[in-house]
């Protein structure tokens, strides 16, 4: 999925470097990629408490990591001028598509729903970041934070997704990524985010639900990427998607599937201990918000089968 070369967009949407703060929202995350979900998995088979191994993503306390560590290496301003820097550099990437996401959600979400689309923050950082559920490290992989409103970024992560866990390096891979975490906002936004802590694992679990509606909001948002126009230009900031796209956004909603996790950790698939669901569920629910465009398809929740969306019956 590529970007129209003449596309410019505002740097300062996306912040760089360590933070974070207070706000709305409970105080643990959605989301983390397979790093995070690696360390889950080990700490749920070996018996122990992931909470204490994630350290600060459950809501400890603890010491607030500098700034300093967290920074991505040169301004977005400087490099990010066109849709040809998004289509050759990962932080642009990030950038470009997070004003996709907002265009698209600032327009679909009070249309479907009623609700008025506010953007979350989304902040791109290098090795850990403090942030408003706590302290984390690039270990977790990218998530979004509730109590904060923001989406947060190791874009070093996309590297691992190829080379540990097999998934494509195309575009629309990254950009999936991006968008799961959006989806997670778009729940908060919603009411739905506390969910997955009143279930937080196995197979049919509300984590597991919440993860998948997040795969399909990224679905909503792939199937009008390359149609909504901006609301300055009027045209949109993404060319058309094709079968090579698709591809690429199912191969890294397959990579951080949970039994293929399970697997590339030594240890049998025990579906007691899914937070995300499988990997073919999560490509599953991808492709029916794809198909459909509609937030009313992605209600996983009321789901009998998770297996079998509604959408691709």
């Amino acid at each position: 999925m590529t970007f129209n070369d003449g596309a410019h967009v505002d740097a300062g949407r996306v912040s760089v470097g360590g933070g974070g703060g207070g706000g709305r929202g409970g105080k643990f995350v959605l989301g983390g990629g397979a790093g995070g979900l690696v360390v889950l998995i080990l700490a749920l088979l070996l018996g122990g408490d992931p909470g204490s191994i994630l350290g600060g993503l459950s809501g400890a306390t603890g010491t607030p990591i500098d700034a300093g560590t967290s920074a991505v290496s040169g301004s977005l301003a400087e490099k990010c001028k066109s849709g040809v820097d998004a289509n050759r550099d990962v932080d642009c990437r990030v950038l470009y598509t997070v004003h996709s996401l907002d265009d698209v959600w600032g327009a679909q979400l009070p249309t479907q729903t009623g609700v008025e689309y506010v953007a979350p923050q989304v902040r791109l950082f290098s090795g850990a970041v403090s942030t408003g559920c706590g302290n984390a490290t690039s270990d977790v992989g990218p998530f979004y934070c509730p109590a904060d409103s923001t989406a947060y970024f190791d874009t070093s992560f996309f590297q691992l997704l190829t080379d540990r866990f097999g998934a494509n390096d195309g575009a629309l891979a990254q950009e999936y990524v991006v968008a799961h975490e959006f989806g997670h906002h778009i729940q908060n936004e919603l009411g739905d985010i506390g969910r997955a802590q009143q279930d937080p694992r196995g197979a049919t679990s509300q984590a597991v639900r919440t993860e998948l509606q997040a795969d399909c909001y990224a679905g909503v948002w792939a199937h009008y990427a390359s149609s909504q126009p901006r609301p300055d230009s009027g045209v949109p900031l993404l060319n058309p998607l094709t079968e090579v796209d698709i591809r690429d956004a199912l191969s890294a909603a397959s990579a951080v599937g949970d039994d293929r996790i399970q697997r590339s950790a030594g240890a049998r698939v025990n579906p007691e201990g899914w937070t995300h669901g499988s990997s073919d569920q999560r490509q599953r629910w991808f492709l029916t918000g794809y198909k459909t465009g509609k937030v009313s398809a992605c209600n996983t929740y009321s789901a009998r089968d998770l297996n079998n969306p509604i959408a691709l019956r």
